[in-house]
């Protein structure tokens, strides 16, 4: 079993998470339902198109890992959760409103 990390290196993470402007996403999902399957879809495409090179976006089944909404005190899926850079924030639902999603997460588009 991996150990917690400390504050100081979580502190430490975010700060560096910050500098970098990169995001660090865990999508919760209830097995390979429609539901889903389309958030993942979403959430990967938005991300590409707003945060390329600049995330980690980890997908968790909560069928298999249920421990993991109780840690993180999810209650729905889909649940996205912004870990970095802090504070997190989540949103439920498919992930298919792209701009809902970008105000929910506070994620700054970047112009060309």
């Amino acid at each position: 079993m991996e150990a917690e990390p400390t504050t100081l290196e979580a502190f430490e993470r975010a700060l560096a998470a910050r500098a970098e402007g990169s995001y660090r996403l865990r999508l919760y999902v209830s097995g390979s339902t429609p539901r889903s399957t389309k958030a993942i879809a979403n959430i990967r495409a938005i991300c590409e198109e707003h945060l390329l090179g600049r995330y980690e976006l980890e997908v968790v089944d909560l069928y298999q890992q249920p421990h993991l909404a109780k840690d993180s005190q999810v209650i729905a899926a889909p649940t996205l959760v912004r870990e970095m850079p802090q504070p997190p924030r989540k949103i439920i639902g498919d992930m298919s409103d792209e701009e809902k999603v970008l105000i929910a997460l506070d994620i700054q588009q970047v112009e060309p």
